[in-house]
């Protein structure tokens, strides 16, 4: 048997690990270890392992030690006397032999160390050592705090501090009538284990003194020095005491330089010679960080944030340039899209910073994305940053599993400032993260490192393009204030077609440069020509080219998200994507689209502007439009477009469905294969998805009209789909531009039925912009076709929309002949939603005639239909007619009630711009009724929701509000 109680505890049988039993057999094993032997009582296990003794402790532990004989001997037979674990008078007792135990090995050693070190210093330094490398970590390492606080583990870690002083003294030579002359044979891995010690015992004055003193005897007085002033700063900062005298001894032999550097004569036949002594060397501290930029600009929050980091981390002493004692380890991973500048950003920080870290500043290029050569493993960064700190190659270990401790080891007394850039991963940069307080790691990748976020808390500072005013500045401070100021509309044009990214605004600018003569309107011009390419960004240096440097992000992908990312700009329009979307445009399930939007996200090609809504930098676009047309066939692009028109039709139809349930609405194709709609669970979710998607839409209406559908009806389809929302949006003319498009492509079909539902919706479109010919015109080929159909609810909604241009242009009782014609065709059809909402609309032409008390009669049974009915949209209708009635008749307190009724439902459904419509009426009546004040909440309300919409209402209601907030009421006499 073999057994380990310093570090970790575990058994071997042979060469066989044994598994351990649960927490508390482990605590008793390792409690019998500690014993090495001895007795050890039923009471002392009970007190190591419960804090409050349960009832039936005595026979827990009874069990536990059955468990572990069988464990330790398996061969036993049932109720025969073990032989290795046993029970005697008063306790239990762990016999094993000394070669099997290593804290007895260790003991042994220290003791044979002990007899040689008079007569023979290098053999007792070389016993303490071997002793000493028995101990794998503190003793009880792994058991539960309150076991592994227990003064059994106590005392053994005792004893191991004291043993590492042993050793110290004896390869430093300490007593007064010798010369401090370390034992070179072991003085540098004497050196290891005092840097271990003080690690684990950040207080130890005794301790760290041995370790200035060995620094020093080995030449580095640099290092002994910055040790010296990490723990003075940490005494003073966390207990408020100064060094005591072995401290300042040792800080003052260094100083004196009384403390002579051995080092090791090259002998001509291979063996070591005497040692010989030599002044101590010059130190040169690593100042590796790269130049800052002069013409650095903007970015003053970002500065701001590292600020706060810092003071979160080190005190706000920090940030009057004071070192502060001890604090957590700070580490802040700047992330960003390719281009943002965050190395930039990075080295203007830390070279502001820079005072703050007297032991060096360390750069490492990560090359986690770089065009030639591989990213670098965490073991190569390892040994450069301990080259830099003047580690000799020798003493650094080999062993892959040995050199990060030891590297945390040499960082854990300095103040360093390390600047890994370029990070590939999290995983190439968490073996590089210091262990102790003390240093500042910043970190920049593209990537976000989500993994280091998670992991180690790391502060994440995701960076964005320029503001606008931020590019001006940029601009400014490369070509001069004078240029800029000249031509600022110009300027201001540059930033926006640069889409206010750093990279591309530097490459314009040394173009200006080059060109001091050229003025900024021509560079705009060139800009504008060249706009949806990347053309204007090219450089013959890798790094300064925008395809270039987009590349490297590009190469890291998966094959199927870099499809994707191809397709992005080959086949979608929009501004964003969801992940539907994004499915639908690939052909993939939804699952499988996430995790290539996560792909994307994790590279920073795409940003989640809010939860599932993706988006890309327009020159990120233009890279993947190129590559697109470069690497994917135009019958995949076209698959790609028209799956993703189906899925927009699809989504929208629901949509469209959700708010408004009984409305005529055009029939759908078959679900393509690969398409994935939306998934839109109530009214307001699907307003603002049509709200938030009303680009991407119009752009899928073009699309389907330049691709054609083999004679499906895409485009009209949904163009007559968007009808509806365009039109209570007030986005008429974008109405009348997707229509024409639309009746364009079902005329050159020749879908008789397409050109009825897009002459209806471009007719009605035509009376919004006030074109009443060409509306009355359009209306009626729109009724002739579906009258030729046989399509009574089709021609129904004809005549309503012939009745509402009657009313626009005054012939009330025109309207009316159509609001009857259309009564009749939703009695014949039995659409009793239809009819509700006429009878509404005929209570509505009423009020414009005068004719208050029928309207009233109207639209109040229009109420009670919609309500059976189960339509909220048009009781809300009904409810405002039911207010404006009112309130033309000087009703206003009714009217106020009636108005509250139709908000209430708008707001319910998510209908934004019927519920503005109704606030305006409901300021009209409070303003009526003398109560100016609440006039002007409601149509600030509504003059809000306008203008959210972008609704030409809005400037109508503006004037309104600047009337009466303009309006002094007379003083009281």
């Amino acid at each position: 048997m073999r057994y380990r109680i310093l570090g970790p505890v575990r058994v071997w049988r042979g060469d066989a690990e044994l598994t351990l039993g649960p927490p508390k057999q482990q605590a008793l094993l390792a409690l019998l270890l500690a014993r090495a032997g001895e007795l050890l009582t039923p009471q002392e296990v009970i007190d190591a392992l419960w804090e409050e003794p349960p009832g039936s402790a005595v026979n827990v532990v009874h069990r536990h030690v059955g468990s572990l004989r069988r464990l330790l001997e398996p061969e036993l037979p049932s109720r025969a006397a073990a032989r290795r674990l046993l029970r005697g008078a008063g306790g239990y007792r762990l016999r094993v032999e000394p070669g099997e135990l290593d804290l007895l090995r260790f003991r042994s050693l220290r003791a044979q160390a002990g007899r040689a070190t008079a007569g023979d210093r290098a053999k007792g330094v070389s016993l303490l050592v071997d002793a000493l490398g028995m101990w794998r970590g503190p003793a009880g390492t792994g058991l539960a705090p309150t076991v592994a606080a227990h003064p059994l583990f106590t005392a053994l870690n005792h004893e191991y501090l004291a043993t590492v002083k042993e050793a110290a003294d004896a390869a430093l030579a300490t007593e007064p009538e010798h010369a401090p002359a370390p034992e070179h044979a072991h003085g540098e891995r004497v050196l290891t284990l005092l840097e271990q010690a003080t690690h684990h015992h950040p207080f130890d004055e005794a301790l760290h003194a041995r370790l200035i003193t060995a620094l020093a005897a080995l030449g580095r007085q640099a290092e002994a020095l910055a040790v010296h002033d990490s723990v003075r700063s940490r005494l003073v900062g966390e207990l408020g005491v100064d060094p005591g005298p072995e401290l300042r001894t040792a800080h003052e032999r260094v100083l004196r330089q009384t403390v002579p550097v051995v080092v090791r004569a090259a002998d001509p036949r291979g063996d070591a010679a005497e040692p010989e002594t030599r002044p101590p060397a010059p130190s040169l501290l690593p100042a590796q960080l790269p130049s800052d930029i002069a013409t650095f600009a903007g970015r003053r929050t970002e500065l701001a944030l590292s600020r706060e980091l810092l003071e979160a981390s080190e005190g706000p002493e920090a940030a009057q340039g004071t070192p502060a004692a001890g604090g957590a380890a700070t580490i802040a991973a700047i992330s960003g899209m390719a281009g943002v500048g965050k190395t930039t950003l990075a080295v203007h920080w830390a070279h502001r910073v820079a005072h703050l870290f007297p032991d060096g500043r360390l750069y490492v290029n990560l090359r986690g994305f770089h065009p030639t050569m591989a990213p670098l493993g965490a073991p190569d960064v390892m040994r450069e940053v301990l080259s830099a700190l003047g580690v000799p190659p020798q003493r650094v270990p080999e062993d892959p599993q040995a050199l990060p401790a030891f590297y945390r080891s040499i960082l854990a007394p300095r103040r360093l400032l390390i600047l890994l850039d370029n990070a590939r991963d999290s995983e190439q940069v968490r073996p590089l993260l210091p262990g102790t307080p003390g240093c500042l790691t910043l970190v920049t990748s593209r990537h976000r490192l989500d993994g280091l976020v998670i992991t180690h808390a790391v502060r994440f500072l995701g960076l964005d393009v320029l503001s606008r005013a931020e590019g001006i500045e940029f601009l400014t401070r490369r070509l001069g204030l004078d240029r800029v100021a000249a031509e600022p509309e110009a300027a201001g044009d540059i930033v926006e077609l640069c889409g206010h990214l750093p990279l591309a605004l530097a490459i314009v600018c040394a173009r200006a440069l080059l060109n001091p003569r050229f003025a900024l309107e021509a560079i705009v011009t060139e800009l504008r020509a060249t706009r949806g390419s990347l053309d204007s960004f090219a450089s013959s240096d890798a790094s300064a080219d925008a395809r270039s440097v987009f590349s490297w992000s590009y190469r890291a992908l998966s094959p199927a998200a870099a499809r994707l990312f191809r397709l992005l700009g080959g086949a979608h329009e929009g501004p964003e994507l969801s992940v539907p979307a994004a499915a639908s445009l690939v052909g993939v399930p939804v699952r499988e689209a996430r995790r290539q939007l996560g792909e994307l996200l994790e590279s920073q090609l795409l940003l989640e502007e809010a939860p599932g809504r993706f988006s890309c930098h327009e020159l990120l676009r233009a890279y993947a439009k190129e590559l697109s047309e470069e690497r994917d066939d135009e019958a995949e692009r076209a698959r790609a477009r028209r799956r993703l028109v189906e899925h927009h039709l699809h989504s929208a139809w629901a949509a469209d469905a959700l708010l408004a349930p009984y409305r005529d609405r055009v029939p759908l194709p078959p679900l393509g294969e690969g398409v994935v709609p939306e998934e839109l669970t109530g009214e307001t979710q699907a307003a603002q998805w049509l709200h938030r998607q009303r680009q991407v839409l119009l752009a899928a209406v073009e699309r389907a009209a330049v691709d054609g559908d083999d004679g499906e009806g895409l485009c009209w389809r949904l163009a007559a789909t968007l009808e509806l929302f365009l039109d209570r949006a007030g986005r008429w003319e974008e109405q009348r531009v997707i229509q024409e498009r639309a009746l364009r492509a079902a005329r050159r079909a020749g879908d008789s039925t397409g050109e009825a539902y897009i002459l209806r919706a471009l007719g009605f479109a035509y009376c919004r912009l006030g074109l009443y010919e060409e509306s009355h015109e359009t209306l009626s080929r729109a009724l002739d076709r579906f009258t030729a159909a046989g399509a009574p609810d089709g021609q129904a909604t004809a005549h309503r929309n012939l009745a509402f241009l009657s009313n626009a242009r005054g012939r009330h009782a025109q309207a009316l002949e159509h609001y009857a014609l259309a009564s009749a065709l939703y009695e014949l059809s039995g659409h009793r939603t239809g009819a509700a909402a006429v009878l509404n609309e005929i209570g509505w032409t009423h009020i414009l005639t005068g004719a208050y008390e029928q309207a009233l009669d109207d639209c109040g049974r229009a109420v009670l239909l919609h309500r059976r009915n189960g339509n909220r949209n048009g009781e809300a209708a009904a409810w405002d007619s039911v207010g404006y009635a009112r309130h033309h008749r000087g009703e206003h307190p009714e009217a106020l009630d009636a108005y509250a009724q139709a908000i209430a439902l708008y707001r319910d459904i998510g209908d934004l711009s019927l519920q503005a419509d109704t606030l305006v009426h409901l300021g009209e009546s409070h303003a009526a009724a003398g109560d100016t004040a609440a006039a002007a909440v409601a149509w600030r309300e509504a003059l809000e929701l306008f203008e959210h919409l972008g609704h030409p209402d809005a400037q109508q209601v503006g004037e309104r509000l600047a009337g009466l907030e303009l309006f002094t009421p007379p003083e009281p006499r």
